[in-house]
């Protein structure tokens, strides 16, 4: 059975350098062909994303919740994520996001703010029930011609954070048997 994963873009730009941060991202972390990816590009929402109700934001939102890995990616605004991301994000009920791994991405002009996915978007997640395998990433900008590099990097963190993780669970299970 294919994992399903979803990339969720709080960038209002469509096609942004966050969303090929995210992508790449996702790439290195999942092999190929295992896993339905859906990218969900809120700058492809703006009309829908401020509407209550909405069935397309509900139906969005709802693969997200089902997703076994989700990436929030969003350029970094005021120290912090997007209103648009966070809009979207307001739209979960307490635990609305319970069990989905989730990582924060936030790209960014330059070092200042590079606590930003870690210390304001990852409590966010936590809050909504999301599982956050570590600190945030953040890219500056300006490092995009490192971008493999600096991916992997924080793949090979990201995965050996959850394979400690299952490693945990696996011996979990095996005692409450």
């Amino acid at each position: 059975m294919a994992l399903t994963a979803t990339i969720v873009v709080g960038n209002p730009k469509p096609r942004s350098r966050t969303r090929a941060v995210a992508e790449a991202l996702l790439e290195r972390l999942l092999t190929p062909g295992s896993y339905d990816l859906e990218v969900i590009d809120l700058a492809d929402h703006v009309d829908e994303v401020f509407r209550w109700p909405s069935v397309t934001m509900d139906t969005l939102n709802t693969r997200v919740a089902e997703s076994d890995l989700a990436i929030f990616a969003s350029p970094t605004y005021k120290a912090s994520y997007t209103g648009l991301l966070k809009t979207f994000l307001d739209r979960y009920p307490t635990n609305g996001l319970a069990g989905v791994i989730s990582i924060p991405v936030h790209t960014g002009g330059d070092l200042t703010h590079a606590l930003a996915p870690t210390a304001n978007l990852a409590p966010l997640l936590m809050e909504l029930g999301a599982v956050v395998p570590g600190r945030g990433f953040y890219v500056v900008t300006g490092e995009l011609d490192r971008l493999d590099e600096l991916v992997d990097a924080a793949a090979a963190e990201y995965t050996a954070n959850l394979a400690r993780m299952a490693t945990l669970s696996i011996s979990m299970t095996a005692r409450s048997r």
